[in-house]
């Protein structure tokens, strides 16, 4: 046993090199406080002596073990095959922080120049065994998934593979970016670890690599993704966090140093870059959807990442891990982390379902963390933290034969304690591991001593191992000189510049009667007007290497904030307009109300999210095809706001570009220079010219004619003989008509069918863009979802949906519905769509393509409208919205939904969203009408899936409703309170309901239960709680009382129809009917007395639906 060959120092046992130290100075064993945040002041000979006992333990605890071929590290020094890139990395960062402590000494007899190629050579150790692996970054750019995820384990000798992808989950998008960041770090001390263009164009493509963090399910940094350990990866904080910062520490980075050219500087796109920030943040304090927080997120939120400098957020996440992972011994990993407990099977990669219940409260503890936690405590100025943690850290270290301090991997509860653990966690003496001893040492663990060490000991200042100031705010970081914008904070006062261009002279000419001064593309010369598209072509130029079979960038679209610079590209000077301007097929491009209000959104986008250096410049695309839309006048509008200044409390500047560019953010595409501008056919927009130029104002346009055509049925022509349907298609003038007619020749005779010498592919397009022109919104629907058209941009808004917390399903109601639960790629959603969707309901499968692109752009800019709603579920929020639209509007059945312009769905979903219980004089909707539009949502009080938690606890035989059952068992032992997996599970029951108004009914019921429960925690049921049986019961009394003729039978089962005036009263009312029930529940003998459970549940720890 470990304990038997060392012994484990006890507080009065200084951890420091007394023994060998003439002058003794502080370390994380015997600590003086005042002394470490203003640094030591050591004489020379006192430092030179420390140094050297710091350069005995380096060379006999991490040196020893380093390749001699690769440079790489292994986990434990007993390892003689495998090396482990994330503990290789550590390895290289504690022997360049003694590096960096010896370049103070003026002669050092060769020691700081043997550490620093040390780390050059670990660091260009793992660079070749990924070059070697190129073919994998380039798939990966392509579709980010484990089977094309670079290797975490090499070969200590060769560099070779040593597991395969389905032995081993190498997918770790962290050690990526903590390799980047160090990368960054240690160029910046001089060290040169990139030699040539190749290895800079490698490392453009790890960025590309890591720039899709915030959308790429992986294995976390202890490689076993989701807390069950059944081989699911997830979207993981601390993964995401450690991209953000390793994006913004390479930004506009020179990899060859003060030395290094144009072509050797890494570009960033910000828009990914602010994606990866947005999401990050929006995670924390939670690590996943499974994991209600990591260990593995302080080295993200602290050193070497610090990837927040949000202090709520930083403090909110510290103090959670502190308080549900921290222990006597270490800090946990996870909660129910089975990692080298004595009750997991070393035999078995994955743990059976239920398996890590039994794992609670014995979970090992890891010391490195207290030795994370020393090391925030120094960066953050935070004394009680350094002298807390140094003394627990005191406790836990051991020592070798040589009296050399060894960092144990873990404390593990023995068999024989596990009980008792379990019982009263934190009673038991835990045994360190076989890990971490004298004979095999844990690596990892021996690189954070170091750096903690020399810290605290004042060796070394946080500066020396942080030159890039990640510790501070962007705001306060020393500004980086040269021609590449870097990431800086937010400006308080920051104005977005707006350039307004023309298409033509003859709407320049008719903009200027109305106050409103643009330019043409044609003014603004030099200055090019590009499409993003053209954009992308350019940034398809950048890390292209034929050699490693690297294509550069992916055509992936160029955001709001790539779009707000200005470019210097083969010496042209060039500005893009935006994604908005971009002439699609899809229908949302003919409504100018929305596009209206997608400037609006962009602009206050673009100002809240900018964080480079420069002002953003904004080009609105004015096209002639606006000036004819029945809506212009409202753009004009906008205009006028801008002109004065401002939008929406947002300043802006409108002007001449030309006067514009010199506060501009600039940014030199340098990696142009060397490629032909012939290669790249670039096409600018162009100004269109005209003879005539005689329009004066608006009323001397032609506007667009709309008609109006009833959305009449015609599937009486569903079972008619192919020629008859050809004949009415022929003689029929209506475009709604025409396009059902189509689709009935399209699923029968194929896309092919040939009417009067055109296919009927061909004639649906035809239809689709003259339906379109013509605001036919009904025909171009249903044309678009004939042609299985995809929304744009649908893909990144389900992302930001599903990063929010929330999932998304398509389908319609009563049928199979599809859950989009992880990111998914265009194409993948246009399959599942018109699969799950348009055999049921042909318009529904692009309503609920544009709906759920408006849910996408909500929640970003008013996430508080999807408070309480788990689960996004696409055909219910659609019947909301026909609920709303005939309660709630004067438009009522006149106008069917697939008839309504987009701009008017996004304003319905808007309203849906609004909707509360609580009076509203500005709807006309009843309280009935408010509970079905809030039970088609499903939209439930805050803590609510935490009170059905503590309802089932109380609930041998389960919640019953709609005939399911939710049972106590296994339930409880499988999940966890905090897990958003429980509350997906209470979500799925609710939706088995099929009356919204009655899902609403339910869920005040629970909350009632709760409360009932709560305030008397000696009753529980002594079966099941019957849903059904207990709202029938307080419907009866509600009649009794309110003497309401309605019949309902004993168990409740017909239709909540009849349960209208219980339904319509008001909460208050419902409430207390809801009450008696239960009450009547416990005098009927259902309920009973049970032990007090005194583990009620914490605010803190709930699983809070945002």
């Amino acid at each position: 046993m470990a304990r038997e060959t060392m012994s484990l120092l006890t507080a009065s046992e200084p951890l420091d090199f007394d023994k060998r130290t003439i002058s003794r100075q502080p370390s994380v064993g015997d600590i003086e406080m005042e002394g470490f945040l203003r640094g030591f002041n050591l004489n020379y000979e006192d430092t030179v002596r420390q140094l050297d006992i710091y350069y005995g333990i380096v060379k006999r605890q991490l040196l020893r073990y380093q390749s001699p071929t690769t440079g790489i590290f292994p986990v434990t020094s007993s390892e003689t095959e495998v090396g482990s890139v994330r503990d290789s990395i550590y390895c290289a960062a504690a022997i360049w922080c003694l590096y960096q402590a010896y370049r103070r000494i003026d002669d050092d007899r060769g020691k700081s120049h043997e550490l620093g190629q040390s780390t050059v050579k670990c660091m260009r150790g793992i660079l070749q065994c990924w070059i070697r692996q190129a073919n994998r970054v380039e798939l990966f750019k392509q579709q980010q998934c484990p089977q094309h995820a670079l290797h975490s384990k090499f070969h200590l000798d060769t560099g070779d593979t040593v597991y395969l992808d389905a032995d081993y989950s190498h997918l770790q998008i962290d050690i990526v970016s903590l390799y980047l960041i160090f990368l960054v770090q240690m160029t910046s001390s001089g060290l040169q670890i990139i030699y040539t263009q190749d290895e800079v164009n490698f490392i453009q493509n790890l960025v590309y690599y890591v720039e899709r963090a915030y959308r790429t399910p992986d294995y976390g940094m202890w490689e076993r993704g989701s807390k069950y350990n059944d081989g699911t990866a997830e979207i993981h904080a601390s993964s995401i966090g450690m991209a953000k910062s390793a994006l913004e520490a390479i930004n506009g980075y020179n990899l060859f140093g003060d030395k290094g050219a144009s072509w050797s500087v890494i570009f960033v796109d910000i828009d990914a870059h602010n994606r990866n920030r947005s999401i990050f943040e929006t995670l924390l304090p939670r690590e996943s959807s499974s994991k209600n927080t990591d260990a593995s997120l302080i080295p993200v939120i602290s050193f070497p990442a610090f990837g927040t400098h949000d202090e709520a957020l930083y403090t909110a996440t510290k103090d959670k891990i502190v308080r549900k992972l921290k222990g006597e011994y270490g800090f946990k990993r996870f909660l129910r982390d089975g990692y080298k407990s004595v009750m997991e099977d070393p035999n078995s990669r994955f743990y059976p379902q239920g398996k890590t219940i039994d794992f609670e409260n014995i979970e090992c503890e890891w010391p490195i963390f207290y030795l994370f936690m020393v090391v925030d405590g120094v960066f953050k100025g935070l004394t009680e933290q350094v002298e807390e943690y140094c003394q627990l850290a005191r406790q836990r270290l051991v020592r070798d034969a040589n009296g050399d301090p060894i960092v144990p991997m873990y404390f593990f509860v023995p068999k024989d304690n596990i009980e008792l653990e379990k019982q009263e966690p934190g009673s038991q003496f835990r045994h360190v591991s076989s890990e971490g001893s004298a004979g095999n040492l844990f690596l990892w663990g021996q690189s954070m001593y170091v750096i903690a060490q020399l810290l605290t000991s004042g060796l070394v200042h946080v500066n020396e191992i942080d030159l890039v100031r990640r510790y501070l705010p962007s705001y306060n970081r020393p500004r980086r000189g040269g021609r590449y914008s870097a990431f800086q904070g937010i400006a308080s006062d920051l104005v977005v510049q707006v350039v307004l261009i023309a298409e033509s002279q003859r709407l320049q000419a008719m903009m200027a009667t109305y106050g409103i001064q643009t330019q043409t593309p044609h003014e603004v010369e030099p200055v090019q007007i590009w499409p993003p598209s053209q954009l992308v072509k350019v940034y398809e130029y950048l890390g292209v290497n034929k050699k490693l079979g690297l294509r550069g960038r992916p055509s992936r679209p160029i955001g709001a904030l790539g779009t707000s610079k200005v470019y210097r590209v083969c010496g042209q000077t060039v500005l893009c307009y935006p994604l908005i301007f971009e002439v699609s097929d899809f229908y949302l491009s003919h409504d100018m109300a929305l596009l209206i209000d997608d400037i609006k959104t962009e602009l206050h986008f673009v100002g809240k999210y900018w964080r480079v250096s420069g002002r953003p410049t904004m080009v609105l695309l004015i096209r002639e095809e606006h000036m004819r839309d029945r809506k212009f006048t409202e753009m004009l509008d906008l205009f006028a706001e801008l002109k004065k200044g401002h939008c929406d409390g947002l300043k802006v500047r409108i002007g001449r570009l030309q006067n514009l560019l010199s506060s501009s953010c600039i940014e030199h595409l340098d990696f142009m220079n060397m490629v032909d501008p012939e290669e790249l056919d670039i096409k600018p927009f162009r100004q269109v010219v005209h003879e005539y130029s005689g329009y004066q104002s608006l009323t001397d346009v032609p506007k667009t004619l709309i008609f109006n055509e009833p959305c009449k049925d015609y599937k009486e022509f569903c079972n008619k003989p192919t020629w008859e349907i050809v004949d009415a298609y022929k003689y029929i003038d209506g475009y709604y008509a025409r396009c059902q007619l189509l689709g009935f020749l399209l699923r029968r005779e194929g896309p092919h069918f040939q009417i009067d010498g055109s296919s009927v592919h061909e004639h649906l397009v035809t239809l689709n863009a003259q339906a379109g022109v013509l605001r036919l919104w009904a025909a171009v629907r249903y044309a678009s979802s004939l042609l299985c058209q995809l929304v744009d941009s649908i893909s990144p808004y389900i992302t930001t949906i599903l990063v929010n917390g929330k999932q998304l399903t398509f389908g319609m109601i009563g049928q199979e519905e599809w859950v989009v639960d992880k990111p998914m790629s265009p194409a993948e959603i246009r399959d599942a769509v018109y699969a799950k969707v348009q055999p049921h309901d042909t318009v529904q499968a692009v309503l609920q393509q544009e709906t759920a692109l408006y849910c996408g752009k909500l929640i970003v800019t008013n996430p508080g409208l999807f408070e309480g709603v788990l689960k996004i579920r696409m055909g219910w929020i659609l019947h909301a919205i026909v609920l709303y639209k005939e309660n709630a509007t004067n438009e009522g059945l006149d106008t069917p939904l697939e008839a309504c312009s987009p701009s008017d769905v996004r304003r319905l979903l808007e309203a849906v969203l609004s909707v509360n219980l609580e009076a509203d004089p500005k709807t006309k909707l009843t309280i009935y009408q408010k509970r079905q539009i809030e039970g088609c949502l499903c939209r439930v009080p805050s803590n609510f899936y935490a009170r059905v938690w503590h309802v089932l606890k109380k609930t041998p035989g389960g919640i019953i409703m709609a005939g399911k059952t939710l049972p106590q068992e296994p339930t409880l032992k499988h999940m966890t309170l905090s897990e958003l997996n429980f509350a997906l599970l209470v979500e799925n029951m609710l939706h088995n309901i099929e009356h919204p108004e009655y899902i609403h009914i339910v869920i005040e019921l629970l909350c009632v239960v709760s409360t009932i429960l709560q305030r008397n925690p000696e009753l529980a049921f002594k079966g099941g709680l019957d849903v059904d049986k207990t709202v029938a019961s307080a419907f009866k009394m509600f009649q009794k009382d309110m003497k309401v003729q309605n019949k309902l039978s004993e168990d409740g089962s017909k239709g909540p129809h009849e349960l209208y005036p219980f339904f319509n009263a008001s909460t208050t009312t419902t409430t207390g009917y809801l009450a008696r029930a239960v009450v009547n529940n416990i005098l009927q003998g259902d309920m009973g007395l049970t032990d007090v459970d005194g583990a009620d549940f914490s605010r803190n720890e709930l699983c809070n639906i945002i």
